[in-house]
């Protein structure tokens, strides 16, 4: 559906009981639904928040406006673990890249591939990283976590599987470790509310009473986490 000229993209899911509108990172509207809802009542809750979503839409706009254009050159920066650090592009080095003395390293010969490279480096530490804070996680937790795996979600930090699986997206890794810890929290929380209920936001409170601060990073870096 369309509202005041923007596309709506709706998803309906069995999973869902109410209906929610979510603005995504890269400023699309996405509504999710009961399986059950009909256009008309779908239709009907989107304009009830015609309101919200327009101010929602230019708070995205605003804080879009930090967005980094990265380019891999001498001295370009890139976050990692929530610190920024230079780039370096350098000669026969053993690994495509590494952090070295307060840099990040590329392999000269791996420059028409970077992003790739990049992508690959970030995954990798991201798993290696989110798996060590799990251990320590999941001890506030009944519900364990099936699987764990790290990819490329689109606009979603990490996403959880009916069979509780977790996923995270690589750029996890540019994150700072508490904003990691918070990402994977609220994961965890799914396993046992599937939907963002009053329930699933009080055991989140409960879980990670600061909960809110490391949200609002996301919220104001997010669009700063690209390469």
């Amino acid at each position: 559906m369309k509202l005041e000229g923007i596309e709506i993209k709706i998803e309906k899911t069995d999973r869902r009981k109410t209906i929610s509108i979510f603005i995504e990172r890269d400023g699309s509207v996405r509504v999710l639904a009961p399986a059950s809802s009909s256009d008309d009542i779908i239709e009907n809750a989107v304009r009830a928040k015609q309101y919200q979503i327009f101010t929602k839409l230019a708070k995205w706009k605003e804080l879009n406006q930090g967005k980094v254009n990265r380019q891999f050159v001498n001295g370009q920066s890139f976050l990692y673990f929530g610190r920024n650090y230079r780039l370096s592009i350098v000669e026969n080095q053993e690994v495509p890249l590494k952090l070295s003395q307060g840099y990040l390293t590329l392999d000269k010969s791996k420059l028409t591939k970077a992003q790739d490279v990049f992508k690959q480096f970030y995954k990798e530490k991201a798993e290696q990283k989110i798996k060590e804070r799990l251990k320590q996680i999941e001890e506030k937790f009944q519900e364990k976590p099936t699987s764990i795996k790290v990819m490329e979600l689109q606009n979603r930090w990490a996403s959880w599987t009916p069979k509780h699986g977790l996923n995270f997206h690589w750029k996890c890794a540019m994150a700072p470790v508490p904003v990691i810890d918070y990402i994977i929290t609220h994961e965890m929380v799914h396993l046992k509310y599937p939907n963002h209920s009053p329930e699933f936001w009080n055991e989140l409170d409960k879980k990670m009473p600061n909960f809110k601060e490391h949200e609002n990073w996301l919220k104001q870096n997010g669009v700063k986490m690209a390469i």
